[in-house]
């Protein structure tokens, strides 16, 4: 009895039998070169007129998804219900590459809260527009990196920015955020499993443009 308690503590120490070492939400690898539009296994926007003028591209070895936009918005959702266990797997990690930021884009300020490349973290509540819990890791034009702010348009959303102006513009770049960590200075407690993830371009309140990339998306141990 006693050896047998001890094999199920160590195997409870061990963590869930299978647990795995990263959940990929996107490659765009199953998806052909020169799709355009809203990809497959994305769900659209529902509000504004979203151009979507996005495509899907080899760049550099990979599989990315080009973005693009002029005074408009476009944001993308993906489905992560169920897939994604953060004590387990909680860094948030991307390679992105910006190409035109919109001229005097803040996120901060309602007025200029457009930004070349945004990913989002969703964990949405009943209701959706009021109590879901959003966290956007932002290519800010203006705003200093490591600025966190709550959206002056978007109740639910806080912005924590990653990258800032023109410094890296047209590099890829390889981002990693601790979301668990991040959950915690932002809302004060332990996250459940978040539900969704989203990408977005926007430059409707700067009436400018703006160009990216995505690379691969993934959650993974630390």
């Amino acid at each position: 009895m006693i050896r047998l308690i001890a094999l199920l503590l160590a195997l409870l120490a061990a963590g869930p039998a299978g647990a795995a070492d990263e959940v990929i939400v996107e490659d765009w690898a199953r998806l052909p070169v020169g799709a355009r539009g809203l990809p497959e296994g994305w769900k659209a926007q529902n509000w504004g007129s979203p151009a979507y003028d996005f495509t899907v591209v080899a760049q550099d070895g990979h599989r990315a998804l080009h973005v693009r936009s002029r005074e408009d918005s476009s944001t993308i959702v993906r489905d992560i219900s169920g897939t994604v266990d953060l004590a387990t797997t909680p860094i948030l990690e991307w390679t992105w590459k910006a190409t035109a930021l919109p001229a005097g884009g803040d996120s901060c300020r309602k007025a200029t809260d457009d930004q070349a490349a945004q990913l989002y973290v969703i964990w949405p509540r009943f209701p959706q527009a009021v109590r879901s819990r959003i966290i956007g890791y932002v290519w800010d034009s203006t705003r200093p990196v490591g600025t966190i702010c709550k959206s002056e348009k978007t109740g639910t959303v806080t912005y924590i920015v990653v990258r800032s102006g023109p410094a890296g513009l047209g590099q890829w770049l390889r981002e990693q955020r601790d979301v668990r960590e991040d959950y915690r200075t932002v809302y004060g407690e332990e996250p459940d499993a978040p539900g969704a993830v989203s990408i977005a371009i926007d430059t409707n309140d700067t009436r400018s443009a703006a160009e990216a990339y995505f690379g691969p998306i993934r959650f993974r141990r630390r």
